[in-house]
């Protein structure tokens, strides 16, 4: 990337005083460590090339033209582009299960006493697949919504009305009642209206997941 520095002075040594706190620094390069990916850290050391220097001095003139000097110095900066990242080339790379054992006693011969697994848990529906639909209107307040059928239903699972996140904490099958956690994983406490539909959030939204998506933790012990 080529780009140009002006200079302009009235006085020829004000202009030399002022080159001479420049050029030491180009031989012929000077290397500068840039940021320039701040989420991943990514620096570089960008190479500045000085190519040449440029002199105009309108001197010659009449007694009441102002002169100017005008020294203009051409750089070359390296630079990088970085091309797009497809699934294809970091499907390998992302971390999708994270395992942490401990052990007790004598360290050399210990087995495994005790180990805690973690995997990512999507927080919304993805796959648009409704499994029911709301039969009553639901306040802010309400810990129990009302459903149309509760086939499918279970306990400790994740639904997603209308953008909020819900856990079921129990199903009453005869009056069709499920009792829930509101607005998990920071979604919008909401109003929602009957006929609202249900959508469950299982494996396959785990597996639709992107990188930067929101998203929680299921965690194991064995």
């Amino acid at each position: 990337m080529d780009f140009e520095l002006s200079v302009m002075t009235k006085l020829n040594d004000d202009m030399l005083q002022i080159v001479e706190q420049i050029l030491p620094y180009f031989q012929p390069a000077y290397t500068v460590s840039v940021n320039l990916i701040d989420t991943i850290g990514e620096k570089r050391d960008i190479p500045i090339v000085l190519e040449n220097i440029n002199m105009q001095d309108d001197y010659e003139g009449n007694f009441d033209t102002r002169r100017a000097l005008i020294y203009t110095f051409r750089f070359t900066a390296k630079t990088y582009l970085f091309g797009p990242v497809t699934g294809a080339d970091v499907s390998g790379e992302i971390i999708k299960k994270v395992s942490l054992g401990f052990v007790a006693g004598d360290t050399k011969g210990a087995n495994r006493d005790l180990t805690y697994s973690a995997e990512p848990k999507a927080v919304k529906n993805y796959t648009g697949n409704s499994i029911t639909k709301l039969s009553k209107n639901v306040e802010t307040e309400d810990s129990k919504i009302t459903v149309e059928s509760t086939i499918g239903l279970q306990v400790n699972q994740l639904i997603d009305i209308n953008g909020e996140t819900l856990q079921i904490k129990s199903i009453n099958d005869y009056n069709k009642e499920v009792t829930v956690i509101r607005s998990l994983y920071n979604t919008d406490l909401l109003e929602h209206v009957e006929g609202s539909q249900i959508y469950i959030i299982d494996s396959q939204d785990d597996a639709l997941l992107e990188p930067g998506d929101d998203f929680g933790f299921t965690g194991s012990l064995f």
